[in-house]
């Protein structure tokens, strides 16, 4: 067998370890699941500590199998949670405050000041204002952290996005690096010139000797901490996922169903510029990078879980395809959990059903209303000029075949569901093993074609009207 790939896999909710051959297929893999704490509908945090022991342990245990140890690891590449921060100290690598999550809302209305320069800021990040992003959350741990200020005034505090904390701890010498695709979303970072922006710092308020070096997507960061092994790509989550059955093909857009859901469509080379949906890299090198046009929707699988809390019912991922294949029209589900993202950028109105139902029709409602708001991100982007017939799905909730067909039959395009289900990590190996040729599907996936329904398309408008969208 030839030398593995080995990738890291640094999510919300566990960190993963894998090991990929070259054909794409995992040999090995480790698990760690990890604590979400949501202090509040704002507050989403995470203990940078805990992770970084994760990191550790799936790496170890995979480095132990018989297989890796037998084919031997080629190189190595990450894969993390995007527009999370941390902040620790430089020298010992101890984390100094909790990680701030993509989820968390904290600084929203610190933020409102700076709403005079959203065409700016805008343009210069491919990203809305939004507190969703870094540079609000690392401006409220300097201004809010005791341990961070005095990191600072002692020349010892190292912050930025949690890709670089996940770097020093995987990389010797603790290196104080950062990835173009994880640096982009601080919102501080100039998605043309790929590096950060003078102005967007000190509108912040950030210092920039605080952040770390930005380097490409693509590019050898040094060998890992455990292994003589080069780290050769570092990528957000939902970026990596793009590569997952290698190059995209044209007219493919790619929708990973997670705690968030995410639609992204590769526009090579050239950057589309959309008021209300993001930019992105996918890739870079030292000579160019890879754009993308991407929609987020905050309220996915955590929409589901807010549900089974709110409603106290429990199962429903197990029960989800049974309740969405009964006839019954469902009620329609006002999803604003965590705050609407694109197109919109507004918190929405208070989660809500409208309509009469029992209790697995309003978990429908719920289901429902995720492919509303990834069909409002798919109208713009056609509005835009961009092709998508076809939609490549992956993630959690993609594993219901009920709701991969109703989101066929309300896009209009045709829904492909990879048999492979590891999206991030399999578009991670295929960056860091040097984009091969070779990188086959072994096992056709299913697909769905879309069908007429009109009902569903009725729900769908109402969900707009009811939403003020």
């Amino acid at each position: 067998m030839n030398p593995l790939t080995l990738i890291i896999d640094q999510g919300t909710h566990a960190t993963r370890a894998l090991a990929f051959d070259t054909d794409g297929q995992v040999q090995a893999s480790a698990h760690c699941p990890l604590a979400l704490q949501r202090l509040s509908a704002d507050r989403v945090e995470q203990d940078a500590a805990e992770i970084a022991v994760s990191l550790r342990q799936v790496i170890t245990e995979v480095l132990a199998d018989d297989v890796v140890r037998q084919a031997g690891i080629a190189q190595a590449g990450l894969a993390s949670q995007r527009s999370s921060v941390a902040a620790w100290d430089r020298i010992t690598g101890e984390p100094l405050a909790p990680l701030l999550s993509w989820q968390d809302r904290r600084a929203a209305a610190w933020l409102t000041q700076f709403e005079e320069y959203i065409p700016i800021i805008k343009e210069k990040t491919g990203l809305p204002l939004s507190p969703h992003y870094g540079a609000s959350k690392l401006r409220w741990l300097l201004d809010h952290v005791p341990a961070v200020q005095q990191a600072r005034q002692d020349g010892r505090l190292a912050f930025g996005p949690f890709a670089s904390f996940l770097l020093a701890h995987l990389l010797r010498g603790q290196p104080f690096l950062v990835d173009h695709a994880n640096a982009n979303r601080t919102q501080l970072w100039h998605i043309d010139y790929r590096d950060w922006d003078p102005w967007l710092l000190d509108l912040f308020g950030i210092p920039g000797d605080l952040l770390p070096a930005c380097r490409p997507i693509v590019h050898e960061y040094g060998l890992m901490a455990l292994a003589d092994v080069p780290v050769t790509a570092v990528n957000g989550d939902q970026n990596a996922a793009v590569y997952a059955l290698g190059q995209p093909e044209r007219g493919t857009a790619v929708i990973n169903l997670g705690t968030g859901a995410f639609v992204l469509v590769s526009t090579g080379r050239r950057r589309i510029r959309h008021p209300a949906l993001l930019s992105g890299l996918t890739a870079s090198d030292t000579l160019a990078g890879e754009y993308t046009l991407e929609g987020t929707v905050n309220g996915a699988g955590s929409a589901l879980s807010w549900a089974g809390e709110a409603w106290g019912i429990s199962d429903i991922s197990a029960r989800l395809d049974e309740w969405l294949a009964r006839p019954e029209e469902p009620p329609v589900f006002l999803n604003s959990i965590g705050g609407l993202g694109s197109p919109f950028w507004r918190p929405g109105p208070e989660p809500a059903i409208v309509g009469e139902g029992e209790p697995w029709q309003w978990v429908t409602a719920v289901a429902e209303s995720i492919l509303f708001l990834l069909q409002a991100n798919l109208d713009e982007m056609r509005a835009a000029g961009v092709t998508i017939s076809r939609l490549r799905v992956s993630g959690g909730l993609a594993q219901s075949g009920q709701l991969c067909q109703r989101l066929a039959d309300l896009s209009g395009c045709v829904v492909y569901r990879p048999q492979e289900t590891e999206a991030t990590a399999r578009g991670a190996a295929w960056l860091a093993a040097g984009r091969p040729s070779h990188w086959p599907e072994l096992q056709p996936g299913q697909q769905f074609d879309p069908r007429s329904n009109k009902a569903l398309m009725d729900r769908y408008w109402r969900f707009r009207e009811l939403m003020g969208l």
